[in-house]
């Protein structure tokens, strides 16, 4: 997996979605934020995180689209459950994922992030294979912006907390970080 001049990721599906601009100019890109989507929440599989993500979620498909498909947000990447690896927006691009945010007293956590998806639910534990891909990926992006350093991967719950949860209790901060130990060393 390499990353082109394009800021495209190798081996992931393209699914470009329209919910993305410019960073502003002169903002490094320095921090990667982990989230998790289910939709409908707490099911996996499916086309609605796509829908979502490209503005074509249907409202009538389960009630609970009714109250998100009018949002407009994409991150830059996501894991689904069985590891395959789906990019809707360059990394070069500010994705609209973290919502009003702050790190380390920068606010606009958008502006210098990128967001990764993780298919899941703050409650249930995650697919190895989710692991194994986030780290290979963190690996690659790390590389490529050598200023996101591992103290500087978050969870969402981190940039905006008591507004989300995610990635939740689930998320095995230690077992990712070791995953991410040995994609770096194999690399």
């Amino acid at each position: 997996m390499e990353i082109t001049a394009q800021d495209v990721v190798g081996g992931a599906r393209q699914c470009p979605s329209p919910n993305h601009d410019e960073r502003p100019p002169g903002r490094d890109i320095n921090l990667l934020v982990i989230h998790n989507i289910s939709l409908p929440p707490g099911q996996f599989g499916g086309p609605w995180i796509d829908d979502l993500f490209l503005n074509r979620l249907d409202p009538d498909a389960d009630p609970y689209f009714q109250n998100i498909c009018k949002l407009r947000v994409a991150a830059h990447l996501l894991i689904r459950r069985d590891g395959e690896l789906v990019q809707y927006v360059p990394l070069s691009k500010r994705a609209w994922h973290a919502g009003p945010s702050a790190f380390q007293g920068c606010d606009s956590c958008n502006d210098f992030s990128i967001g990764i998806e993780l298919e899941g639910a703050d409650d249930l534990p995650y697919a190895d294979v989710q692991y194994q891909m986030l780290a290979q990926v963190t690996n690659q992006i790390m590389q490529r912006y050598p200023a996101i350093t591992s103290e500087r991967i978050v969870g969402h719950s981190d940039i905006a907390p008591g507004r989300k949860t995610d990635p939740g209790p689930a998320f095995d901060w230690p077992y990712f970080r070791g995953c991410l130990h040995q994609a770096i060393d194999l690399s």
